[in-house]
């Protein structure tokens, strides 16, 4: 059970309720982290927004959305997001072998040029705070400045996501992948 509510529509102010009409709009459901980002209504839409854009609009290939994702869920430990989106990685292409790496902390040893570039690519920006310019130029070079910006946003937003999932302790949907805690 998540240490703050998990705010329902009907717990709003009537001011508030349009936000989470919103977000089930944009997102099918209000589930994931947003029950509990209900508790601050302006900053859940506003993430949701950000969500939006990240999830359908940067351009990103599916495959390397999930892989950014995967690779941010496993270095921030985030059991509920690891859980959402190992499935959504094996639909978009992942390889098992490459998600088997990223749980158990081996990659990017042994990955294809594009796959070791994108998991370093998070590891050096969580890990060290910054990225190395050889890393930084590859994947520029491959992705553009516009798909490189997108990326580190994702990289920002799942990095939100699951320092609110982790902060208020919101487990993984029944029968989800469980990543070990560490």
């Amino acid at each position: 059970m998540a240490r703050v509510p998990s705010v329902t529509r009907a717990l709003l102010p009537a001011e508030a309720q349009p936000i989470y009409d919103e977000i089930a709009e944009s997102r099918g459901q209000v589930s994931g982290p947003f029950p509990v980002l209900l508790n601050s209504p302006q900053a859940a839409v506003l993430v949701a927004r950000l969500g939006h854009y990240i999830r359908f609009e940067t351009g990103l290939e599916p495959w390397v959305y999930e892989l950014v994702v995967l690779t941010a869920a496993r270095e921030l430990d985030c059991r509920f997001q690891w859980g959402a989106h190992e499935p959504q990685a094996a639909r978009a292409g992942l390889r098992p072998e490459v998600i088997a790496a990223i749980r158990d902390r081996t990659a990017p040893a042994g990955f294809g040029e594009q796959d070791a570039l994108l998991v370093s690519y998070v590891h050096e920006l969580l890990r060290q705070h910054r990225v190395s310019q050889g890393t930084f130029d590859a994947l520029r070079t491959w992705l553009g400045t516009k798909g490189l910006t997108d990326l580190t946003t994702t990289v920002g937003y799942y990095s939100l996501l699951a320092s609110a999932l982790n902060a208020f302790e919101v487990e993984p949907n029944p029968g989800a992948p469980l990543l070990p805690y560490p």
